[in-house]
């Protein structure tokens, strides 16, 4: 993972960012989360200890931690987007049933990264990988 909740929260004060209850609240909730929550399941998860926090309060948080680099957003299609605090290099197993998001490990694909940039002439700044299929519940149900 990296970066502890403490180093976060240190590198938001460093940069001017009040540190609020609400605030630290969402963002341990991520840091600690390895389900990869929409904002929708971070303020249902929130709520019953802050009832007064906003749905808005949430997005407008997740956006402050995307831009600080704390968090990474993934977008996938139509769907609500993801947050994933491990900024690690890792890639997603992604369940076509119920949308869980699994983290996997695997050597990074620079090989891929550099054909791309010397085909294209692009100067490659990363690549996303996912993978999709059925999660282990998903596919004991029947079809």
């Amino acid at each position: 993972m990296g970066t502890t909740v403490e180093q976060a929260l240190e590198q938001l004060k460093s940069t001017g960012v009040r540190m609020t209850p609400q605030r630290h609240a969402i963002l341990s909730f991520l840091m600690n989360s390895m389900t990869h929550p929409t904002a929708d399941e971070i303020y249902k998860a929130l709520s019953p200890v802050f009832p007064s926090m906003s749905v808005a309060t949430i997005y407008n948080n997740l956006r402050l931690f995307v831009d600080a680099r704390l968090v990474r957003e993934l977008t996938y299609g139509d769907d609500s987007s993801r947050f994933d605090a491990d900024l690690s290099e890792h890639y997603h197993a992604i369940c076509k049933s119920c949308g869980k998001i699994v983290d996997f490990d695997y050597p990074p694909l620079t090989d891929v990264e550099e054909a791309a940039s010397r085909e294209t002439g692009f100067r490659v700044e990363g690549h996303r990988m996912e993978i999709y299929g059925h999660c282990g519940d998903c596919a004991k149900l029947p079809s």
